[in-house]
């Protein structure tokens, strides 16, 4: 056989194997791809069927007592047929100006069973203020239920119902595992309808809805009204988050769900178990986030950490902490920002003494904190600085876009500032300058200027001088607003 030939019969029989060695490189990145997404199932008929037993409908009732002529009357289109038979209700039952009898207002919601003598899981407002509570189980029966414990602050509430046999139950799982992107199954009650299944995937995590504690898994599994309290299920049918609100315009479900997180609630639930209220620490101080011109006008080389605005009475005082100090670790661990620190602090058990180090002048320090209660110290109002004794009559001065003047008693009295209100008293903001951009405005108080307390004018220039021959961008000021710490960073250019 020539060159030639060979030459050609190996072209042949290549052209021939190609067609099956891309079909084989396809078998290959398929195969690829599925092991990629092996957890995406064929049915979630099996989960539903194993995580239901241990999910529960929620009835409650409401003694509303109804005053004579109170409340709006129901609402019927005109011409309707229901129009008759409202008016005759109404005649029945009374003219407007007689005393009603109390009435019974239902609502609807979801839980789930923790353990086999009875513990149920759901949303506070689901059972908020209810006479009665109902559960209605799956495979039939229904019980009445106790509340154990309630914590309004991440909408978490804890019941119990009495039962002889024991009850099916689900576990917890461990949402810092969940990914964006990983299914997830939502189960309860939406809309009355009862035991519904949803499913979807995690679309986002560590959202933030209001509340100081909050960790929402952020889902695209329908979740509608009646579903709150019920489980959001990872693929081994352990509850990773308690379904609890919905984004919406009109009321339903488009895709924008949120479940507080297992990591937050697993410890409440423990605290409402175990001593039927929450325990949260205390640190005892007010914070801010720290943002690029803080960091610059304070020397901090990373925009990162809790500025500590005001320190009142507690724990945090009693180890020496300052006003102006940022947070950088707290019992080992980074903080980021005041998020952070703030779940992190409430999560510490009570009385431990912890490591808190913080910046100050420039400098890390570390501070052992004994942590007190948070339930028993909230609504404590730091006491203000004490007004300077033997100050100068006041003079007005432009600086930085601000008209101050030093606070005398008068002028407190005038602008209703308070009594123990000291430092510099702003008067007016130029509407084109920095500080009016950032809120400042005329009756706020200047207490501290790049971290020294400041009584007069003279006191702020010569903060300003000083910042400005270190060769600070800008200067870090503390702003009073009723009472209300801030800290606000002004450029000096």
């Amino acid at each position: 056989m020539s060159t030639h030939s060979i030459s050609i019969h190996r072209q042949v029989a290549f052209t021939r194997f190609f067609p099956a060695l891309v079909v084989g490189l396809a078998l290959v990145i398929a195969q690829t791809l599925g092991a990629q997404a092996r957890g995406t199932p064929e049915s979630f008929a099996d989960l539903a069927e194993q995580v239901s037993p241990a999910v529960v409908n929620i009835t409650t009732s409401t003694s509303v007592a109804n005053a004579a002529g109170s409340g709006p009357g129901p609402i019927v289109p005109e011409g309707s047929p229901f129009e008759d038979f409202f008016r005759d209700f109404m005649e029945r039952n009374g003219p407007g100006d007689q005393p009603r009898r109390p009435r019974q207002s239902s609502a609807l919601g979801s839980g789930f069973v923790i353990s086999e003598d009875g513990f149920i899981v759901t949303n506070n407002h689901v059972i908020a203020e209810a006479d009665e509570i109902l559960i209605e189980f799956f495979e039939g029966g229904e019980l009445p239920a106790t509340v154990i414990g309630t914590d309004p602050n991440t909408d978490l509430a804890l019941l119990k119902v009495e039962t002889d046999e024991p009850l099916d139950f689900v576990p917890w799982g461990n949402s810092d595992d969940a990914r964006v992107g990983d299914w997830v199954m939502a189960m309860g009650n939406p809309l009355g309808q009862g035991f519904s299944v949803s499913a979807g995937i995690v679309s986002a995590r560590g959202r933030a809805l209001s509340g100081s504690y909050d960790d929402y898994i952020q889902t695209d599994a329908a979740i509608n009204r009646g579903n709150s309290g019920g489980p959001l299920f990872n693929m081994d049918g352990e509850v990773i988050g308690v379904n609890t609100a919905i984004l919406s315009p009109n009321g339903g479900s488009i895709g924008i769900g949120f479940a507080m997180s297992s990591r937050v609630a697993t410890n409440v639930i423990h605290q409402l178990q175990e001593f039927g209220e929450t325990r949260r620490g205390w640190l005892g101080v007010r914070i801010q986030d720290v943002t690029d011109d803080v960091a610059d006008a304070i020397g901090l080389q990373e925009a990162r950490g809790a500025l500590v605005t005001d320190v009142p009475e507690g724990p945090a005082l009693e180890a020496g902490m300052l006003a102006g100090d940022v947070i950088m670790t707290f019992d080992g661990v980074d903080v980021d920002d005041t998020r952070g620190l703030v779940q992190q602090v409430g999560n510490t058990e009570i009385g431990k003494a912890v490591r808190v180090k913080v910046f100050r002048d420039g400098e890390t320090e570390t501070l052992l904190v004994t942590l007190g209660r948070r339930e028993t110290a909230e609504g404590a109002v730091p006491a203000a600085s004490a007004p300077e004794e033997g100050s100068e009559e006041p003079q007005d001065a432009e600086i930085l876009g601000l008209t101050v003047t030093a606070v005398t008693d008068q002028l407190a009295e005038d602008m209703n500032l308070g009594d123990d209100a000291a430092g510099l008293v702003v008067k007016d903001v130029d509407d084109a300058s920095e500080a009016f951009e950032k809120g400042l405005r005329a009756g706020d108080v200047i207490t501290q200027a790049g971290q020294v307390e400041v009584a007069s004018i003279q006191d702020l220039e010569a903060r300003i001088e000083e910042a400005r021959d270190a060769g600070r961008k800008s200067i870090l000021l503390l702003i009073r607003r009723g009472g209300e710490p801030r800290f606000v960073a002004l450029g000096l250019e």
